[in-house]
C-alpha cells in the first residue's frame, strides 16, 4: 500500500491533523513542531495526544513524520544561532517522544563562508549532543538544493555527517525530490543511477522518508522553489516512476507542494490511481 501524506498545519494539535488526513485519504502526514520560523513550541495536550493514537489506529495511519523550523541553523558562525538550534531540537526530540517511533526532519544548515568541511563538522557535534541512547525517534537530514552555502547539496556531505554521528541507528536521510533535481541529480532520465550512487554513497537503507515535489526551476538550478505535481520540471511521468520504484516504493511520501487540502487531495488521489500494486 502507497504510505503518502502531505504537510498539515500542527496549530489545533495531533487529533485535528489525522483528522484533515482522513479527509483526503492520507494515511501519514508531515507537520511543524513549532512555527517554522522559529520560537516556543505549544504545550503537549495529554488529551489530545491519547486521541490523535486512537484517531491514528483507526486510520492506519503511521510513520508521522516532524519538521524542524526554517530558522534552525546546526552550522551558523554564530553561537548564538547553533545554541537556538540545539535548544530547538532537544526540546522537539523530548516532545517526539509523545509520538514513539517516528522520524524527525530537518535542513542541515547553512555554513555562511566557514566552509562545507567546518559546517558540517558543527552538524554533527551538535547531533552527539543531543541524541539519547533511549530515544524512539530516528533524526533525518534532508537533501538539500545547494542554494548558497547549505550543507547537503550533494550525498556526499550528508554521508560525511553520518559518518561523525555517534549514535548511527539514531539518524537516517529525508530525500526531496525538488531538492535533488535542483541539485543536480536527473531523477528524470535516470532515476535508477541516482538511486545507484545514494546507495553507493550513504546507503539506501538510511533512506527513510521521501519529499514528493515537482520543482519549478529544474536540473542543476539550485533554486528549491517546489511546484505542484506534473506542473514542474520533473513532471508526472517521473513521479510515477518514483512512487512505483522498487527501492522507494515502500518508503512514506509526503508531499509538500504549494497547495490547499483540496489540491493536496487531488494529488495523493492522482498518485494512488497510478500505483503498481503487486
Amino acid at each position: 500500500m502507497l504510505t503518502i501524506g502531505c504537510h498539515l498545519s500542527s496549530a489545533k494539535g495531533y487529533a485535528a491533523m489525522a483528522k484533515e488526513a482522513e479527509k483526503i485519504n492520507a494515511n501519514t502526514f508531515q507537520f511543524f513542531t513549532r512555527n517554522p520560523r522559529g520560537g516556543k513550541a505549544k504545550a503537549i495536550d495529554l488529551k489530545d495526544v491519547e486521541k490523535f493514537h486512537s484517531e491514528a489506529d483507526r486510520l492506519g495511519i503511521q510513520k508521522i513524520l516532524a519538521h524542524a523550523p526554517y530558522t534552525l541553523n546546526a552550522c551558523s558562525p554564530d553561537e548564538k544561532v547553533r545554541e537556538f538550534a540545539y535548544n530547538t531540537m532537544a526540546d522537539d526530540l523530548r516532545r517526539m517522544e509523545y509520538t514513539p517511533g517516528n522520524c524527525y526532519n530537518f535542513h542541515p544548515g547553512s555554513h555562511v563562508k566557514q566552509g562545507a568541511e567546518k559546517g558540517i563538522e558543527l552538524i554533527a557535534e551538535l547531533l552527539n549532543q543531543i541524541l539519547k541512547p533511549e530515544q524512539s525517534t530516528t533524526v533525518l537530514l534532508e537533501t538539500m538544493a545547494g542554494k548558497g552555502s547549505e550543507i547537503g547539496r550533494n550525498f556526499q556531505e550528508l554521508r560525511e555527517i553520518l559518518d561523525r554521528v555517534e549514535l548511527q541507528d539514531k539518524m537516517g536521510v529525508c530525500l526531496d525530490t525538488c531538492h535533488i533535481y535542483d541539485g543536480g541529480y536527473d531523477i528524470v532520465n535516470d532515476l535508477d543511477g541516482v538511486l545507484k550512487e545514494f546507495d553507493q554513497v550513504i546507503g539506501l537503507s538510511r533512506l527513510k522518508a521521501v519529499h514528493l515535489n515537482d520543482s519549478m526551476y529544474g536540473l542543476n538550478s539550485h533554486k528549491d522553489r517546489h511546484a505542484k505535481i506534473g506542473e514542474g520540471k520533473i513532471g508526472k511521468e517521473a513521479m510515477i516512476r518514483i512512487v512505483n520504484h522498487p527501492a522507494l516504493k515502500d518508503l512514506p511520501f509526503y508531499l509538500e507542494t504549494p497547495n490547499d487540502l483540496e489540491g493536496y487531495g487531488a494529488e495523493i488521489a492522482f498518485l494512488r490511481s497510478v500505483r503498481q500494486e503487486s
